[in-house]
């Protein structure tokens, strides 16, 4: 069996790569559940009060991030 290649650390430009990557996955994951929450119809108020604070935290996360809303 050949020797194991000695594993390089990743240099700055590919890290960077990898957080944008990461940071860009996570947007879209967020994205994705707003427009969740934003499509439920309830006449339940205790429902409809989850469903809002949800939506202030999926929006508490998203500006953490830099995103604004879009229109």
């Amino acid at each position: 069996m050949p020797p194991e290649k000695p594993v390089k650390p990743p240099t700055p430009a590919q890290a960077a790569k990898s957080e944008d990557n990461t940071r860009k996955r996570r947007l879209q994951e967020l994205q994705l559940q707003r427009e969740r929450v934003l499509s439920e119809r309830t006449s339940s108020p205790h429902r409809r009060s989850a469903l809002e604070a949800a939506l202030l935290e999926i929006e508490t996360q998203l500006s953490e991030l830099g995103w604004g809303i879009h229109i």
